[in-house]
């Protein structure tokens, strides 16, 4: 065993020690199949909730979307998420020369699932905020590829505001029917549908 695996299987346990990690399947069940998991956005925390989440044989074709400047920002984290989560880095801030789903779609084309949060940024409030239009590029781009919707429940309070050490709080993430662009689909119409689905799987004691 790598050292990589070693770490791996260390943050999925303690991942789950604190926050049980709890993986509902609804309207489909986990599957060694291309897909691409998007869910709301609360935290640091929620592709490793959804990575700890998974079957353990999913996990290593399943990469998660991580701003480059930030898990590159030091020599652990670059090292935690290139050789322990295999994680797609992408860049915030755009340039006129890169399209910033490229790196997105080498690895679709690769054969990879990703998680990716379409909310683009993370947001403290009960809803997720209106998605971005790059989920509707890569359903058009890989219409053969599933769209799952996740909700993940609770993780915005293992690390309150101003804590450092997290707060045991079960979390969840729930995984929804998968979904893909229907032909002629609008792009409004289908990031509303997306965000609809993705909001669906909210357990209903987290509304109020």
């Amino acid at each position: 065993m790598t050292r990589a695996e070693a770490m791996g299987l260390l943050i999925a346990f303690i991942a789950r020690l604190v926050t049980g990690a709890q993986g509902h399947w609804k309207g489909c069940a986990p599957k060694a199949e291309q897909r691409i998991y998007f869910a709301n956005h609360q935290s640091h925390l929620d592709w490793v909730l959804i990575w700890a989440a998974l079957p353990s044989e999913l996990r290593a074709q399943t990469r998660p979307i991580a701003a480059r400047d930030y898990w590159t920002g030091s020599r652990f984290k670059h090292w935690l998420t290139r050789e322990v989560f295999n994680a797609v880095y992408v860049n915030r801030q755009r340039s006129d020369d890169q399209d910033p789903l490229e790196p997105l779609a080498a690895a679709l084309q690769n054969g990879d699932s990703l998680v990716i949060f379409p909310e683009g940024t993370r947001s403290n409030k009960g809803e997720p905020q209106p998605f971005k239009s790059g989920l509707y590029h890569l359903a058009a781009q890989f219409p053969q590829v599933p769209l799952v919707p996740a909700w993940i429940d609770n993780v915005q309070r293992v690390m309150p505001k101003g804590e450092v050490v997290p707060v045991p709080i079960l979390c969840t993430v729930t995984f929804g029917a998968a979904l893909q662009l229907a032909p002629g689909e609008d792009k409004r119409a289908f990031l509303a549908r997306a965000r609809d689905a993705v909001l669906a799987l909210r357990p209903r004691e987290s509304e109020s």
